[in-house]
């Protein structure tokens, strides 16, 4: 395969995965602030530009509030990860390559990106940036949902899933993060229904609230909820779930150079078996936080080793 058309496929999967995450990220902020009509203003505001990687930039050309992050996540374009910025570049990734794409692949993002300029105007009251934003994780889970079904099991596929994977694995460690930046009212609320509410909040907007009550039955307890998020191997948005199929995808990539990407099998592969076999206590112990930078930065190196193994 044409490194081109591989650099290509990997990253429209990774801005697609990219824009379902932020519309997440932007859910999760609004669901916490919600509930806590006395915190500190815009602590959940303030997390949610931490999560997204863009809290430098935005604090250097914004004055802080809550209708300005809200802005900067999901509308402006000088933002390259907001939403309209991430649905912009996927769709020119994928006209890039074309023909490499089925005819639904390329209907699905099209579509999307057509459909964009309306949605993004209409989006100014709380009630329709909500439609917006589950408008975004639709499309995003339409097009992931189409080339899974339509592409062949061939190295474009491969690429497809591991910028999807990627991706998801970044995005699911900095969402969970978020409630470590989220300051509660007072040392009292920890455990309380704030700190309640503020993990079910986490759990409603990564779809997990079902597989959470199958898995650990009875009230949510944060414990359970990173449980789910980082070693649930049934849960697709586990980071073991991820880094599985990450290992997996890059065997089957043919005709690669063995010595080149080595070193980024060795990465995923060793990620994958330290989240096999690790135990949440001890996660939890040694500090969430701390746990979860360590997988951000080591997923990024692994992303710096994907890319020049592949030549992108």
């Amino acid at each position: 395969m044409l490194v081109r058309i591989a650099a290509s496929l990997y990253w429209l999967s990774r801005y697609v995965e990219r824009a379902d995450y932020v519309a997440r990220l932007v859910q999760v902020a609004g669901h916490m602030s919600a509930v806590r009509p006395d915190a500190e203003l815009g602590s959940e505001w303030r997390s949610a530009l931490v999560a997204a990687g863009v809290e430098e930039a935005f604090s250097e050309t914004h004055a802080f509030s809550e209708a300005a992050a809200i802005d900067y996540l999901a509308f402006d374009p000088e933002n390259p990860s907001s939403i309209v910025s991430c649905i912009e570049t996927a769709r020119r990734n994928a006209r890039a390559v074309r023909t490499a794409l089925t005819t639904e692949m390329w209907e699905a993002i099209n579509g999307t990106w057509l459909e964009l300029s309306m949605r993004r105007h209409a989006a100014r009251s709380s009630d329709d940036l909500i439609r917006f934003l589950d408008w975004v994780k639709e499309r995003a889970g339409l097009f992931q949902g189409i080339y899974a079904g339509t592409m062949l099991r061939m190295d474009g596929f491969h690429f497809t899933r591991l910028g999807q994977f990627l991706e998801r694995a970044d995005n699911t460690a900095r969402l969970l993060d978020v409630k470590y930046h989220v300051q509660l009212p007072s040392v009292n609320d920890v455990g309380g229904v704030i700190d309640h509410y503020q993990w079910l909040a986490i759990l409603r907007v990564v779809a997990a609230r079902r597989a959470y009550r199958v898995l650990f039955k009875g009230v949510v307890e944060p414990r359970h909820v990173a449980e789910l998020l980082i070693l649930r191997p049934e849960f697709p948005r586990s980071l073991r779930y991820c880094y599985e199929h990450l290992a997996s995808h890059l065997d089957q990539i043919k005709g690669q150079d063995a010595n080149r990407s080595a070193e980024a099998k060795r990465l995923a592969n060793q990620l994958h078996v330290q989240l096999r076999y690790a135990h949440i206590d001890t996660i939890m112990s040694g500090g969430l936080h701390e746990f979860l930078s360590d997988v951000v930065e080591r997923n990024d190196v692994l992303g710096r080793e994907i890319a020049r193994a592949h030549l992108f």
